[in-house]
């Protein structure tokens, strides 16, 4: 979405804004370019091995873009809630202005394979939040 291609004036405009949508946007966004995906591979799962393989492809992809869609939204409200990730590494992609790096919303594994990690310090210290701490996101 950074390359001058398909939907980069719509996430340039993410990038003016520096917030994120809500969560209910986000998964929009995460789910219906998945759609392909998942009908084609849960249907094969489903005739090629068991009914329960091509459920659990569909649910999978569900439950991706829902996680994915939250991992985004907190980002952009509170960074510090991401305690799964060393790094707020999409926050970093986003503050920093690092157009080439840190594109990680819900792990950072895939900015390490392809090389598009940058170490940043992080220097804030993380403070243990209540759980409904978690909770309290745009959700729409």
């Amino acid at each position: 979405m950074h390359a001058r291609i398909f939907l980069y004036k719509i996430h340039a405009q993410h990038h003016q804004l520096g917030e994120g949508q809500g969560w209910l946007l986000e998964f929009k966004d995460y789910f219906v370019p998945s759609l392909p995906v998942l009908i084609i591979g849960g249907v094969l799962f489903y005739w090629l091995v068991s009914p329960a393989a091509g459920i659990s492809f569909a649910a999978g992809c569900f439950l991706y873009a829902s996680a994915a869609a939250y991992a985004h939204q907190v980002q952009h409200e509170n960074p510090d809630l991401c305690f799964w990730l060393p790094r707020p590494v999409h926050h970093l992609h986003h503050n920093g202005k690092m157009w080439h790096h840190n594109f990680g919303i819900l792990v950072d594994f895939w900015d390490r394979v392809f090389g598009t990690y940058k170490k940043v310090e992080y220097n804030r210290e993380r403070k243990r939040y209540p759980v409904s701490s978690y909770f309290r996101i745009k959700w729409f």
